[in-house]
Protein backbone atom coordinates (compact mmCIF):
# COMPACT_ATOMS: atom_id res chain seq x y z
CA UNK A 1 0.00 0.00 0.00
CA UNK A 2 1.53 3.46 -1.16
CA UNK A 3 0.89 5.91 1.63
CA UNK A 4 -0.13 9.25 0.57
CA UNK A 5 0.72 12.52 3.12
CA UNK A 6 -2.29 14.25 3.55
CA UNK A 7 0.02 17.37 5.10
CA UNK A 8 -1.55 19.53 8.15
CA UNK A 9 -5.49 20.24 7.60
CA UNK A 10 -5.81 23.65 6.03
CA UNK A 11 -8.74 26.17 6.97
CA UNK A 12 -11.56 26.91 4.42
CA UNK A 13 -11.94 30.27 2.63
CA UNK A 14 -15.23 31.87 1.92
CA UNK A 15 -15.67 34.22 -0.78
CA UNK A 16 -18.31 34.51 -3.75
CA UNK A 17 -18.05 33.66 -7.17
CA UNK A 18 -20.82 34.91 -9.57
CA UNK A 19 -22.56 35.60 -6.65
CA UNK A 20 -22.54 32.32 -5.02
CA UNK A 21 -20.81 31.02 -1.95
CA UNK A 22 -17.71 29.06 -2.14
CA UNK A 23 -15.44 27.51 0.42
CA UNK A 24 -12.07 26.07 -0.70
CA UNK A 25 -8.90 25.37 1.08
CA UNK A 26 -7.04 28.25 2.23
CA UNK A 27 -3.87 28.55 -0.43
CA UNK A 28 -6.47 26.81 -3.09
CA UNK A 29 -6.53 29.35 -6.51
CA UNK A 30 -9.29 30.92 -7.77
CA UNK A 31 -9.53 28.35 -11.02
CA UNK A 32 -9.73 25.91 -8.37
CA UNK A 33 -12.52 27.48 -6.83
CA UNK A 34 -14.60 27.72 -10.25
CA UNK A 35 -13.96 23.92 -11.36
CA UNK A 36 -14.85 23.02 -8.19
CA UNK A 37 -18.08 25.36 -9.05
CA UNK A 38 -18.88 23.56 -11.83
CA UNK A 39 -17.38 26.66 -13.86
CA UNK A 40 -15.82 26.38 -17.09
CA UNK A 41 -12.87 28.69 -17.24
CA UNK A 42 -11.00 27.76 -20.30
CA UNK A 43 -6.90 28.16 -19.73
CA UNK A 44 -3.92 26.65 -22.43
CA UNK A 45 -0.95 27.25 -19.98
CA UNK A 46 -1.90 26.19 -16.26
CA UNK A 47 -0.77 22.63 -15.71
CA UNK A 48 -2.07 20.85 -12.36
CA UNK A 49 1.69 19.54 -12.20
CA UNK A 50 3.14 22.64 -12.24
CA UNK A 51 3.68 25.99 -11.03
CA UNK A 52 1.19 28.49 -12.71
CA UNK A 53 3.15 31.03 -15.38
CA UNK A 54 0.29 33.48 -16.48
CA UNK A 55 1.39 33.03 -20.04
CA UNK A 56 -1.77 32.45 -21.94
CA UNK A 57 -4.33 34.64 -19.65
CA UNK A 58 -7.22 32.77 -21.02
CA UNK A 59 -8.47 32.35 -17.53
CA UNK A 60 -9.36 35.88 -16.75
CA UNK A 61 -12.00 37.20 -14.22
CA UNK A 62 -13.15 39.90 -12.41
CA UNK A 63 -12.76 40.43 -9.17
CA UNK A 64 -14.06 43.66 -7.18
CA UNK A 65 -12.16 45.96 -6.35
CA UNK A 66 -9.03 44.89 -8.64
CA UNK A 67 -8.00 47.35 -11.23
CA UNK A 68 -7.29 44.74 -13.70
CA UNK A 69 -8.67 41.37 -14.39
CA UNK A 70 -6.87 38.54 -12.93
CA UNK A 71 -5.61 34.96 -13.39
CA UNK A 72 -7.63 32.71 -12.56
CA UNK A 73 -5.31 29.50 -12.60
CA UNK A 74 -2.35 31.84 -9.99
CA UNK A 75 -5.03 34.42 -8.04
CA UNK A 76 -5.09 32.88 -4.63
CA UNK A 77 -8.19 32.63 -3.54
CA UNK A 78 -8.91 35.63 -0.21
CA UNK A 79 -11.84 35.63 2.48
CA UNK A 80 -14.61 37.99 1.07
CA UNK A 81 -13.00 38.83 -2.20
CA UNK A 82 -16.04 38.89 -5.04
CA UNK A 83 -15.06 36.94 -8.61
CA UNK A 84 -17.14 37.70 -11.51
CA UNK A 85 -16.26 34.52 -14.26
CA UNK A 86 -18.82 35.32 -16.66
CA UNK A 87 -18.83 39.83 -17.33
CA UNK A 88 -18.20 41.68 -20.58
CA UNK A 89 -14.97 42.67 -19.67
CA UNK A 90 -13.63 39.05 -18.92
CA UNK A 91 -15.86 37.83 -21.87
CA UNK A 92 -14.11 39.69 -24.20
CA UNK A 93 -10.71 39.19 -23.14
CA UNK A 94 -11.27 35.90 -23.32
CA UNK A 95 -12.30 36.13 -26.99
CA UNK A 96 -9.30 38.75 -28.22
CA UNK A 97 -6.54 36.46 -26.75
CA UNK A 98 -8.37 33.38 -28.36
CA UNK A 99 -8.26 35.21 -31.86
CA UNK A 100 -4.71 36.27 -31.03
CA UNK A 101 -3.45 32.74 -30.20
CA UNK A 102 -5.72 31.05 -33.29
CA UNK A 103 -4.36 33.76 -35.42
CA UNK A 104 -1.02 33.08 -35.11
CA UNK A 105 -0.71 29.56 -34.29
CA UNK A 106 -2.08 26.29 -35.30
CA UNK A 107 -4.76 25.18 -32.72
CA UNK A 108 -6.16 22.56 -34.52
CA UNK A 109 -4.40 19.38 -32.57
CA UNK A 110 -5.22 21.59 -28.64
CA UNK A 111 -8.22 20.05 -27.06
CA UNK A 112 -11.38 22.21 -26.36
CA UNK A 113 -10.32 24.85 -28.25
CA UNK A 114 -13.00 24.63 -31.31
CA UNK A 115 -15.40 24.73 -28.68
CA UNK A 116 -13.86 28.04 -26.83
CA UNK A 117 -13.73 29.71 -30.31
CA UNK A 118 -17.46 29.32 -30.96
CA UNK A 119 -18.18 29.70 -27.18
CA UNK A 120 -16.72 33.46 -27.40
CA UNK A 121 -17.81 33.92 -31.01
CA UNK A 122 -13.71 34.84 -31.85
CA UNK A 123 -13.20 35.28 -35.32
CA UNK A 124 -9.01 35.11 -35.05
CA UNK A 125 -9.41 35.40 -39.60
CA UNK A 126 -9.58 39.02 -39.66
CA UNK A 127 -6.38 39.51 -38.48
CA UNK A 128 -5.10 37.91 -42.15
CA UNK A 129 -2.80 35.47 -43.05
CA UNK A 130 0.30 37.79 -42.05
CA UNK A 131 -0.59 36.90 -38.59
CA UNK A 132 1.25 33.54 -38.31
CA UNK A 133 4.19 33.56 -35.89
CA UNK A 134 6.41 30.93 -37.33
CA UNK A 135 6.22 29.35 -40.68
CA UNK A 136 8.30 26.44 -40.75
CA UNK A 137 8.17 22.73 -40.95
CA UNK A 138 7.71 20.20 -38.40
CA UNK A 139 11.31 18.63 -36.79
CA UNK A 140 11.36 15.03 -37.07
CA UNK A 141 15.34 14.53 -35.91
CA UNK A 142 14.62 11.62 -33.85
CA UNK A 143 12.30 8.64 -33.90
CA UNK A 144 10.63 9.49 -30.22
CA UNK A 145 8.72 12.40 -30.49
CA UNK A 146 8.11 15.78 -32.97
CA UNK A 147 8.60 19.56 -32.49
CA UNK A 148 5.98 21.36 -34.61
CA UNK A 149 6.47 25.23 -33.68
CA UNK A 150 3.79 26.31 -35.60
CA UNK A 151 1.46 25.03 -32.53
CA UNK A 152 3.53 26.82 -29.93
CA UNK A 153 1.94 29.32 -27.61
CA UNK A 154 4.73 29.78 -25.96
CA UNK A 155 2.98 29.02 -22.66
CA UNK A 156 6.54 27.90 -20.97
CA UNK A 157 4.97 24.43 -19.58
CA UNK A 158 7.78 22.34 -21.28
CA UNK A 159 10.88 24.47 -20.05
CA UNK A 160 9.37 24.45 -16.42
CA UNK A 161 9.01 20.35 -17.07
CA UNK A 162 12.43 20.02 -18.15
CA UNK A 163 14.17 22.32 -15.90
CA UNK A 164 13.84 23.15 -12.02
CA UNK A 165 10.22 22.01 -11.27
CA UNK A 166 10.72 18.66 -12.66
CA UNK A 167 13.34 17.10 -14.65
CA UNK A 168 16.20 19.35 -13.73
CA UNK A 169 18.14 18.70 -17.57
CA UNK A 170 17.40 22.08 -18.73
CA UNK A 171 17.71 21.49 -22.26
CA UNK A 172 14.72 23.25 -23.60
CA UNK A 173 14.58 27.30 -23.13
CA UNK A 174 13.22 30.34 -24.58
CA UNK A 175 15.86 31.70 -27.62
CA UNK A 176 15.10 35.19 -28.77
CA UNK A 177 13.20 38.22 -27.74
CA UNK A 178 9.45 39.58 -28.70
CA UNK A 179 7.60 38.29 -31.57
CA UNK A 180 11.40 36.24 -32.59
CA UNK A 181 10.80 34.17 -29.12
CA UNK A 182 10.68 30.56 -29.67
CA UNK A 183 10.97 27.57 -27.90
CA UNK A 184 14.37 25.94 -28.51
CA UNK A 185 17.57 23.54 -26.99
CA UNK A 186 20.92 25.19 -26.71
CA UNK A 187 21.87 27.13 -29.90
CA UNK A 188 18.89 26.12 -31.60
CA UNK A 189 20.35 22.60 -32.45
CA UNK A 190 18.82 19.18 -33.69
CA UNK A 191 17.75 17.62 -30.60
CA UNK A 192 20.23 14.72 -30.80
CA UNK A 193 22.57 17.14 -30.20
CA UNK A 194 21.54 18.79 -26.82
CA UNK A 195 21.57 17.72 -23.25
CA UNK A 196 17.55 16.04 -23.96
CA UNK A 197 17.65 12.73 -21.85
CA UNK A 198 14.15 11.89 -23.36
CA UNK A 199 12.05 11.62 -20.84
CA UNK A 200 9.31 12.99 -22.81
CA UNK A 201 7.89 14.71 -19.70
CA UNK A 202 7.86 17.88 -22.09
CA UNK A 203 5.17 16.21 -24.22
CA UNK A 204 3.10 15.45 -21.01
CA UNK A 205 2.61 19.34 -20.38
CA UNK A 206 2.69 20.57 -23.63
CA UNK A 207 -1.19 21.78 -24.24
CA UNK A 208 -1.25 22.29 -27.74
CA UNK A 209 0.33 19.49 -29.40
CA UNK A 210 3.63 21.09 -30.19
CA UNK A 211 5.82 18.23 -28.62
CA UNK A 212 3.92 14.50 -30.10
CA UNK A 213 5.38 11.36 -29.95
CA UNK A 214 6.24 10.60 -33.53
CA UNK A 215 4.07 7.74 -33.26
CA UNK A 216 0.87 10.28 -32.64
CA UNK A 217 2.67 12.76 -35.45
CA UNK A 218 2.90 9.79 -37.90
CA UNK A 219 -0.38 8.34 -37.85
CA UNK A 220 -2.44 11.74 -38.22
CA UNK A 221 -0.30 12.76 -41.24
CA UNK A 222 -1.39 9.13 -42.22
CA UNK A 223 -4.79 10.01 -41.06
CA UNK A 224 -5.38 6.89 -38.58
CA UNK A 225 -5.29 8.95 -35.35
CA UNK A 226 -8.47 8.20 -33.77
CA UNK A 227 -8.96 8.76 -30.19
CA UNK A 228 -12.39 7.96 -30.14
CA UNK A 229 -11.38 4.11 -30.90
CA UNK A 230 -8.44 4.23 -28.44
CA UNK A 231 -8.39 2.70 -25.07
CA UNK A 232 -6.30 3.54 -22.10
CA UNK A 233 -4.95 0.65 -19.28
CA UNK A 234 -3.11 1.84 -16.22
CA UNK A 235 -0.38 -0.53 -15.41
CA UNK A 236 3.01 -0.23 -13.61
CA UNK A 237 6.33 -0.11 -15.18
CA UNK A 238 8.41 -3.04 -14.97
CA UNK A 239 11.80 -1.38 -16.12
CA UNK A 240 12.87 -0.85 -12.06
CA UNK A 241 11.50 -0.83 -8.81
CA UNK A 242 10.28 2.59 -8.32
CA UNK A 243 6.63 1.68 -9.22
CA UNK A 244 5.73 4.52 -12.02
CA UNK A 245 2.27 4.10 -13.18
CA UNK A 246 1.98 4.17 -16.96
CA UNK A 247 -1.39 4.63 -18.85
CA UNK A 248 -1.00 2.80 -22.17
CA UNK A 249 -2.97 4.28 -25.08
CA UNK A 250 -4.15 1.23 -27.19
CA UNK A 251 -5.40 1.94 -30.63
CA UNK A 252 -6.43 -1.41 -33.11
CA UNK A 253 -4.64 -3.47 -30.76
CA UNK A 254 -1.07 -1.53 -31.00
CA UNK A 255 0.30 0.69 -28.36
CA UNK A 256 0.50 4.44 -29.78
CA UNK A 257 1.87 6.67 -26.89
CA UNK A 258 2.31 6.56 -22.64
CA UNK A 259 1.50 8.40 -20.11
CA UNK A 260 1.30 8.39 -16.85
CA UNK A 261 -1.29 9.77 -14.29
CA UNK A 262 -0.46 13.02 -13.06
CA UNK A 263 -2.53 12.09 -9.61
CA UNK A 264 0.15 9.16 -9.07
CA UNK A 265 2.00 9.78 -5.77
CA UNK A 266 5.07 8.56 -7.28
CA UNK A 267 5.21 9.90 -10.83
CA UNK A 268 2.94 13.43 -10.84
CA UNK A 269 2.71 11.90 -14.86
CA UNK A 270 6.72 12.18 -15.30
CA UNK A 271 8.32 9.55 -16.85
CA UNK A 272 12.09 8.34 -17.77
CA UNK A 273 12.86 7.35 -21.20
CA UNK A 274 12.17 3.66 -20.77
CA UNK A 275 8.70 4.28 -19.06
CA UNK A 276 7.23 6.45 -21.61
CA UNK A 277 8.82 5.03 -25.00
CA UNK A 278 10.13 1.62 -24.19
CA UNK A 279 6.88 -0.18 -24.81
CA UNK A 280 8.29 -2.32 -28.03
CA UNK A 281 8.97 -5.17 -26.33
CA UNK A 282 5.32 -6.03 -25.74
CA UNK A 283 3.97 -6.01 -29.02
CA UNK A 284 5.27 -7.26 -32.54
CA UNK A 285 6.17 -4.90 -35.14
CA UNK A 286 7.75 -4.85 -38.50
Amino acid sequence: MTAIPLGVPRRLVEFTIDGEEARVPEGSTVLDACRAAGKDIPTLCQGDTLTPKNACRVCMVEVEGSRTLVPACSRRAEPGMAVHTDTERARHSRKLVLELLASSVDLSTTPQVAGWLKEYEAKPDRFGPDAARIDEEPKVDNDLYVRDYDKCILCYKCVDACGEQWQNTFAISVAGRGFDARIAVEHDAPLTDSACVYCGNCIEVCPTGALSFKSEFDMRAAGTWDESQQTETTTVCAYCGVGCNLTLHVQDNEIVKVTSPHDNPVTHGNLCIKGRFGYQHVQNRD
